[in-house]
């Protein structure tokens, strides 16, 4: 009885590592995204009202209670 085992390579995609920092970097911008229309109430938003009113709007779409 002869047990033949075949070592094959592992196979990595050429783009994971591309995949990965894509990944990331989506997540971070949803993050900040996220953090800036449920969470922020004006404070990064020094330039103007136009910004605050529309994170404004997003929490109402969201459904996020702001007051």
């Amino acid at each position: 009885m002869s047990t033949s085992t075949s070592s094959q390579p592992l196979v990595h995609p050429a783009g994971s590592s591309r995949l990965l920092w894509t990944v990331l970097a989506t997540v971070a911008v949803l993050s900040l995204l996220t953090y800036l229309v449920a969470f922020d109430q004006g404070a990064v938003s020094r330039s103007g009202m136009y910004l605050h009113e529309l994170m404004h709007d997003g929490r109402h779409l969201l459904g996020v209670p702001c007051h």
